[in-house]
């Protein structure tokens, strides 16, 4: 009896591990999913790296801008 109690309590915690994995993977895809879509709506003239420099390559300094400023960023 103890013995199923304890592989029923490892069933369930990694049952419920899986499904924190899932959302936080589910998060993550609709984030960059949701970048990828801002950035095809401003067009070809406006890189992915400058919209989201943040996110890119450190070698520009950080004070260099382009294109539009958003409010949040």
């Amino acid at each position: 009896m103890k013995k199923s109690y304890r592989l029923i309590g490892f069933v369930l915690l990694g049952v419920a591990a899986s499904a924190v994995t899932g959302a936080i993977c589910e998060v993550r895809r609709r984030n960059a999913m949701r970048r990828l879509l801002e950035t095809s709506n401003e067009g070809y003239e406006t890189a992915h790296d400058i919209i989201y420099p943040e996110k890119g390559s450190y070698r520009r300094t950080k004070k260099l801008r382009y294109g539009p400023i958003y409010p949040g960023m």
